[in-house]
């Protein structure tokens, strides 16, 4: 198991702050509205899901609309003000859940033991990206998947990558430890899975800026 001494062993006071209660409204208001440009991408990634699946940073429960029925389910999140509205996302869509409060640098599940984990702008934001892939392989079975859907860096030299690395520090605070400027497809090649494969896309309207482009894709453990 992943020990990066970064993470600590219990939940911070922190996480029960207003900052975070703020943050958890927030996405439930709006997630009706990014979920009409994430659909397509969402239905293709999870159409063929089964066995034991395991989200990373579930958040308000926005996937639960497009998971099929018959998985095992397990959610890792760090914000426990969001679990209220999951679950209730969860019931609607006729899923049981098993929430566990935790970080993605720390999973809270053995070894080799889910088929799939599901990351859905999730890595923009966690401390130790690395060590948040590394504890994805670690729990993922042999042949397991990785699918993932993140906004990530702009090219470099352009307009948009520069404003990103600007308000980095800012935007950090009021969105919960988002860094709009993550070279994750990157991380995720040099990181020991098998095969990455990703796709690159712009959500409308593009004045959505930082958080732009996205990608969304797959990545294969080792069999």
């Amino acid at each position: 198991m992943n020990s990066n001494k970064n993470i600590p062993d219990e939940i911070p006071a922190g996480t029960k702050s207003l900052r975070k209660r703020v943050f958890a409204w927030m996405l439930e208001k709006n997630g009706a509205n990014i979920d009409k440009e994430l659909r397509e991408y969402r239905k293709s990634l999870f159409a063929d899901l089964s066995g034991t699946v395991l989200e990373i940073g579930p958040g308000t429960g926005d996937n639960f609309a497009y998971y099929p029925a018959g998985i095992t389910w397990i959610g890792i999140e760090p914000n426990t003000y969001m679990s209220r509205y999951l679950t209730k996302k969860a019931q609607e869509f006729g899923f049981k859940v098993d929430l566990r409060t935790g970080f993605a640098e720390k999973i809270d599940a053995p070894d080799s033991s889910v088929d799939t984990v599901v990351c859905t702008h999730v890595l923009c934001s966690v401390n130790d990206p690395p060590g948040a892939i590394s504890e994805v392989l670690r729990v993922l079975k042999p042949g397991g998947k990785l699918l993932f859907l993140e906004h990530v860096a702009a090219e470099k030299g352009t307009v948009l990558r520069i404003v990103q690395r600007f308000i980095r520090p800012f935007w950090k605070i009021v969105a919960d430890g988002c860094c709009p400027d993550r070279e994750t497809v990157s991380l995720l090649e040099k990181s020991g899975f098998d095969k990455v494969t990703s796709e690159k896309f712009r959500m409308k309207p593009v004045s959505i800026c930082p958080v732009s482009p996205h990608v969304f894709g797959t990545a294969v453990k080792k069999k």
